[in-house]
């Protein structure tokens, strides 16, 4: 199969559905592809923006999408279509670098999120930072392009994370809000639209502000010391990012 469709897009900047068709010798994480039916039910019902196919936002924001599938779901960072895989490199807040291994092996949460009074990404693992959020906010954390500033090669865009705070944060009772991130990044990418390098800015510490506003949960120390299934079968389980 090629890495163009018939609009002449390349592969990495369409739907991620149409780059997980194409990906049939992945190595997924999970041995199985992600499902993003559900995802894709809430970002029709809650996204802010809806771009049509084809401008520079809608490209950047499938772009973006894609990488994250890509980190979240592919096991070998060589079968990232997104990246420039020996190039690529990722920071938040002008902070330390990583490499497309870094972030196979450590998972977004942990290099975007690093340590801090409420998360410790040094003591998290891939699976355990994934479990944790997932956990949070059982209905899915969608993200989507909100303004794009300047076109290729160099990439700035304004972004929204969201999700709706329905479950425990670690041993913080979960608001039942709407928890939001709005940030800034900037991708230096290729030619071909593939990802070279990426900065991140948001301010972390306001996210978790409020996944801790609860306050500390009664009697749940059972839930978090390591009760329950295996994370192998929690992902076994899960049909979205």
């Amino acid at each position: 199969m090629t890495s163009t469709q018939s609009n002449n897009l390349p592969l990495w900047v369409q739907d991620r559905d149409t780059v997980i068709a194409y990906s049939t010798h992945a190595e997924w994480r999970y041995q199985t592809p992600p499902d993003y039916t559900r995802s894709k039910e809430n970002l029709a019902k809650e996204s802010t923006c809806n771009h049509l196919e084809g401008t520079l936002e809608a490209i950047v924001q499938n772009l973006v999408r894609t990488f994250e599938m890509e980190v979240s779901f592919k096991s070998n960072p060589q079968q990232w279509l997104s990246v420039v895989s020996d190039k690529f490199r990722v920071s938040t807040n002008g902070g330390k670098e990583y490499t497309a291994a870094d972030l196979s092996a450590q998972g977004t949460y942990n290099l975007f999120m690093a340590d801090s009074q409420h998360y410790k990404a040094s003591q998290e693992s891939f699976e355990s930072s994934a479990k944790i959020f997932h956990s949070t906010f059982p209905q899915g954390f969608p993200w989507e392009v909100l303004q794009v500033y300047s076109g290729p090669p160099n990439v700035t865009f304004k972004w929204r994370h969201w999700g709706h705070f329905q479950g425990a944060y670690k041993d913080f009772a979960p608001t039942g809000e709407t928890v939001e991130i709005i940030g800034i990044s900037v991708a230096h990418v290729t030619d071909d639209l593939k990802i070279l390098s990426v900065e991140h800015y948001f301010d972390n510490n306001l996210f978790l502000e409020k996944l801790t506003a609860g306050g500390k949960q009664v009697n749940s120390d059972n839930e978090n010391k390591g009760g329950g299934c295996p994370f192998s079968s929690f992902f076994k389980g899960f049909k979205k990012s």
